[in-house]
């Protein structure tokens, strides 16, 4: 056994094998190359996965990196908008600031979080994002007025859900080379409708025809649905968005790039700086409510630990799921809840501890597919999102690619070929035939002469070889055994004919001299016929008694 052939086993065989993608399992094998930033990269970052973090300088961004700076194992981005107060936390934190770097970004604006993605290209040289966390909010529910962007759009939504979106389609290229690259988008109970949290307290979250965003969303439009603004809702909105967007790239990316893309409710951080717009008497009373009547409060370090998780437990790779952990609302937690002030493990929001993460139920509106195509094609309208042009991942076995290579040649050709002779039946009836461009009358005149040239030499051999290995082709299969043409289908094939009869006409000169060409040194069919029947029946005569040749051999019945 060749070389080659046993190469063509080896690809085939991969390929066959069940539970695999394709070969997607290959998308990550490289050619071994020199890479001149190779050492540039083991210096800067050692063997440290590579975290883009929005919103670091507080609240659940801030516990989240610490947690993650706290392994060894991540070198964390963090985009924040103010680099001074980033640093202050830093410091009284104890950020390991040689495995931190902060970018200024002001997600208020979609120029500002192109400058910081160009900013985190520049300095991660050739190193791949490993993970994208997408946590940065504001939340304004006593607005009684939208505030507008820098690029006049409301501002709860820009921050909240279209910067992110924007940055996702930036930063997702340079994740392609990670060994396990996940995009995590923090949600919200009020933005999944099937939960008291969510369906319960007026306003519910509800994009119903995105008609605000689809009109472009900019001042005075301050809604995704068109309608008046509500502060709570536009939050609620903002997070509806973020979490049918992690569904939708799921399905639209996922399998081509191997990019997890996942949502997750880390459980109501009543005492965030999130609430610092309400009121003073709802600050000081809304953390005891979820602390000892629902039981729904979770503090800032437990949250971050959460979403830390998502980040780094190797369970949470699985792509197009929402997280969320284990608990009850109040039930059990009586005395001792106010000895440990309300944090009981396993009992409500808080607790639970790593093995309690679930796959969580989501909502219809989460999951609306036609809503969440509409909501990614109007995003990348509004944002000037630059998705990368994916490709499918193909065998890298050579021989695979040359057979791969003529036939996608000869599939061209033959549709081509169809376009031309068979139009489109009932698609244009009544109105003018279209016109053929330049590059398709030249792809047609080149396509009519190779035909020509083969299906009078390789062609001969093949169709010979055809009738005596295939037998003849029955009759029924060439004329239809069951359906009539009618007048009228008779009729439409002309016209189409006669929508191409000039350019017929200028080839069959080509032809006819092609022909003449041919006649000069024919192929000889008498001698051609002699040659296969005497190969032919030397290699199916066989032995049998009384001298009596498999041709000769009566048939019987079977």
């Amino acid at each position: 056994m060749t070389r080659k052939t046993v190469s063509v086993i080896f690809c085939l065989g991969l390929w066959a094998l069940p539970g695999l993608n394709a070969f997607q399992f290959m998308s990550k094998w490289k050619m071994p190359t020199h890479d001149p930033y190779e050492e540039e990269v083991k210096n800067k970052f050692g063997d440290k996965k590579l975290v883009v973090l929005t919103g670091t300088s507080s609240g659940l961004g801030r516990k989240t990196a610490l947690a993650l700076l706290q392994t060894g194992e991540y070198h964390v981005v963090g985009a924040v908008r103010d680099l001074d107060k980033m640093e202050a936390v830093a410091e009284v934190d104890g950020f390991d600031m040689s495995s931190f770097t902060p970018i200024q970004c002001e997600l208020n604006s979609f120029e500002s979080v192109r400058e910081f993605c160009q900013k985190v290209e520049e300095f991660r040289i050739h190193k791949p994002i490993d993970r994208l966390i997408c946590n940065a909010g504001v939340y304004q529910p006593s607005l009684d007025h939208a505030k507008w962007s820098a690029d006049n759009h409301e501002q709860t939504m820009q921050i909240n859900y279209l910067s992110h979106f924007l940055m996702i389609s930036l930063l997702m290229k340079s994740m392609l080379d990670s060994p396990d690259p996940r995009v995590v988008m923090v949600g919200s109970v009020t933005g999944n409708d099937n939960t008291v949290g969510g369906g319960g307290v007026y306003p519910i979250a509800d994009l119903h025809e995105l008609d605000g965003l689809k009109a472009g969303f900019e001042n005075p439009i301050a809604m995704a649905d068109g309608y008046g603004f509500i502060g709570a809702k536009a939050y609620k909105d903002s997070k509806l968005c973020l979490m049918m967007m992690a569904n939708f790239l799921h399905t639209k990316y996922h399998k081509l790039t191997g990019i997890s893309f996942s949502s997750m409710y880390p459980g109501c951080i009543a005492e965030s700086p999130l609430f610092r717009e309400k009121r003073e008497w709802f600050r000081t009373y809304f953390p005891i409510f979820m602390k000892f009547i629902t039981g729904g409060f979770v503090g800032e370090h437990e949250a971050g630990q959460r979403l830390f998780q998502v980040a780094h437990d190797p369970r949470c790779s699985k792509s197009g799921v929402y997280w969320s952990w284990n608990g009850g609302p109040r039930e059990g937690r009586g005395a001792e809840a106010l000895e440990k002030g309300g944090q009981i493990s396993g009992g409500g929001g808080a607790g639970g501890g790593w093995d309690s993460i679930f796959e969580n139920d989501q909502s219809r509106k989460v999951l609306d597919v036609d809503t969440a195509m509409d909501l990614f094609a109007a995003s990348t309208e509004i944002t000037g999102a630059e998705w990368p042009d994916l490709k499918q991942v193909v065998s890298p076995c050579p021989t695979l690619k040359v057979i791969g290579a003529v036939t996608q040649g000869m599939v061209k050709r033959e549709e081509l070929k169809r376009m031309r002779e068979m139009g489109r039946p009932g698609m244009e009836e009544g109105k003018p035939v279209a016109k053929i461009s330049k590059v398709k009358k030249a792809v047609i005149v080149t396509d009519r002469v190779a035909s020509f040239t083969l299906r009078n030499t390789v062609g001969r051999v093949a169709r010979f070889l055809g009738r005596r290995v295939l037998g003849r082709i029955p009759d029924e299969a060439l004329t239809g055994s069951f359906e009539t043409v009618t007048e009228e289908e008779e009729e439409d094939t002309v016209t189409e004919e006669n929508s191409l009869a000039d350019l017929h006409h200028n080839q069959e000169l080509l032809e006819e001299e092609i022909s003449s060409q041919l006649e000069k040194a024919p192929v000889v069919d008498t001698e051609d016929e002699a040659l296969f029947e005497e190969i032919y029946d030397a290699g199916n005569t066989v032995s049998s008694p009384g001298n009596m040749t498999s041709t000769e051999r009566p048939m019987t019945a079977a």
